[in-house]
This record gives structure tokens, C-alpha cells and sequence, in this order.
């Protein structure tokens, strides 16, 4: 399926045809609007701005292969058949599995194609992280990463964290190295604030956040406006709250209500507020579920009207 019969086709009077039950229950909720679709990487990279997190592709507690290795495959050629050309990983997922499912799934990769990874985290076990962005380390990361992947380039490689006991200006300095040495074309960041990304961009050119953002927990606010200023991607890691009790996918959430009025979920509606929240924003969701891929996919086509703007932003608290 390319993505241009998954978008449906614009007829007169700015209605939308969509294709399958998924879309079809979208449709009611479809305006024309000039959201954009897209953004530019790094001034080079064009990404559709919906992308998919690949962490959920791996066993409990982010830890080992996943339970059915060949649906995994199938959730990842499924989402680049519905236009994502954003893949965000990282080497702490699994660790090591997720990148190497990414490559069994889909190497040699189309064209366009942009697989975001990230180090600086380590696994003890499963449900522990451990920061470790020490140059040395962050050196060897990225080349293990580079061969999980079968890439010799990284498009986007994000620091994973900031590690408290390592200068932050020394982490991204071996990302740098890295950068000049070929084996990294754009350069993020993770879990940090702005005062951290000014002192990032004294080394090297910073082209995307990934904090932890959704329409209920908008502790990044500030960073948000930062990459609004700076015309960096943002991408919002649990941007339908993540698998907890702020989780959008269970009963009784704050968006409910709106989500039924809608005729669409409470996650569609999330990450269809997140889209018209910014043009910088980057959406990740993850899932192992084709089903809710599809669902996450179709949210890209709901727009909202000023007054649904007002009824969701009530949400908040």
C-alpha cells in the first residue's frame, strides 16, 4: 500500500475517503486543514511527522526478543507500508534485540527510510536503566549499533540521557567524533532541559529532543517552545501516556468523553492533539498490535476545530 492510498484521496468539498473499518470510523471526525504532514530533519531529512517507537517490539519489561518474533516483523513492514519513514530505537531496548529485529524486518531499508537510534543507557536487567554516556563508551555504542543496524550511516543518533557524572559537553563530544568521522549524520538528544541543549550545541549542531510529552503530562513545555524556536524536531516519548495508570488506553482516562463524542479513541484523539500542538512535533506511539498500529496511523487524518482545541485542552489537569 503506498502512502498516497492510505492518506485516501480529497474530493469536493474537502471530504476525505478512507479506506478500511479503522478509517471509516475516523472519517465522521475529518476536516481539510494545513496541518503539515511532514518535516525537515536537520534541513535534510524529510520525515512524515507520525513515526513509530520501536520499543514495545521487544519482551516484558523492554528485556529479550519478543513473545512472536514474526508478528514484531509484521508490525514493522506494516507501519512502513502506512507511510512511516521515522523509526525511533535504541540499543538499551532489549538490549541489542530491537535493533537487530529492525534489520531482520526490513534491511535492505527503502528509500527514505530515516532509523532513529539512541545510546547512553545500560541494562542490568529487565526494568533497570543505567546511565553510561562516557566518550568511550558512547565510541563503542555507536559502532555496535551501526552493525546491528547493517547501516554505515546512522541518520539520527540521540544521546540517550544525561549522565550526571560525565559533562555533558564530553558525551556529545564523542558524538561528534562520531559525526566527523562519517558514521553519524544528525545528532539528538533525550531527557533534557534547555540549558542542557545549549550547552549540547556548543559542540555540534542539535537537530531533535525527545522528552517525555502528552496532552496530560506537559512537563516539557519549555523544551517544546526551545525546538519551536530553533526549528529542531521534537519527538514526545509516551505520547499517550506511556503503559502506567497515566496510560490513554485505559477506562476512565480525561480524554474519554471527548474521544466517544469524536467517534475515534482516547489515543487517536491524544496523538492527534499532539500533531496540531506543533509543527515540530514528532509523535513515536509503539505498539505490538497491528490493530493499534493501524488505529495510531489513522489519527493522523483527525483535525480539530478551535472548539474541540478548547474541550481537550480542559483535559489537562
Amino acid at each position: 500500500m503506498t502512502r498516497r492510498k492510505f492518506l485516501g484521496t480529497t474530493i469536493a468539498g474537502g471530504a476525505t475517503v478512507l479506506a478500511g473499518p479503522v478509517f471509516q470510523k475516523l472519517a465522521l471526525a475529518v476536516t481539510s486543514s494545513a496541518t503539515p504532514t511532514t518535516f525537515q530533519m536537520g534541513g535534510d531529512l524529510s520525515v512524515n511527522r507520525l513515526g513509530f517507537g520501536a520499543m514495545r517490539l521487544t519482551g516484558q519489561g523492554i528485556w529479550g526478543w519478543p513473545p512472536d518474533r514474526e508478528n514484531a516483523k509484521k508490525v514493522l513492514r506494516r507501519a512502513v507500508d502506512l507511510g512511516v519513514n521515522l523509526i525511533d530505537t535504541a540499543d538499551a531496548y532489549g538490549p541489542e534485540t530491537d535493533e537487530l529485529l529492525i534489520a531482520e524486518a526490513l534491511h535492505p531499508y527503502p528509500k527514505g527510510l530515516v532509523i532513529a537510534t539512541k545510546g547512553g543507557l545500560t541494562r542490568p536487567g529487565p526494568g533497570s536503566w543505567v546511565p553510561n554516556c562516557r566518550p568511550e563508551y558512547l565510541s563503542q555504542c555507536v559502532d555496535k549499533s551501526l552493525k546491528r543496524l547493517k547501516l554505515d550511516r546512522i541518520d539520527l543518533y540521540q544521546l540517550h540521557t544525561v549522565d550526571r557524572k560525565v559533562p555533558i559537553e564530553e558525551s556529545v563530544g564523542a558524538l561528534k567524533a562520531a559525526q566527523d568521522a562519517g558514521k553519524i549524520r544528525h545528532v539528538g538528544l533525550s531527557n533534557v532541559t534547555t540549558q542542557e541543549i545549549d550547552r549540547a550545541k556548543k559542540i555540534l549542531p542539535i537537530v531533535s529532543v525527545q522528552n517525555r510529552y502528552n496532552i496530560t503530562d506537559r512537563e516539557s513545555e519549555g523544551v517544546l517552545r526551545y525546538c519551536e524556536k530553533e526549528k529542531m524536531g521534537f519527538l514526545p516519548w509516551a505520547p499517550v501516556g506511556g503503559s502506567g495508570r497515566s496510560s490513554l488506553t485505559k477506562g476512565g482516562n480525561p480524554l474519554e468523553d471527548e474521544a466517544k463524542r469524536h467517534n475515534v479513541s482516547a489515543v487517536q484523539l491524544a496523538l492527534a492533539w499532539l500533531l496540531q500542538k506543533s509543527p515540530v512535533m514528532l509523535p513515536i506511539p509503539g505498539t505490538s498490535s497491528l490493530q493499534h498500529l493501524e488505529e495510531n496511523m489513522a489519527a493522523a487524518k483527525l483535525q480539530l476545530t478551535p472548539d474541540d482545541w478548547k474541550r481537550i485542552e480542559l483535559t489537562k489537569s
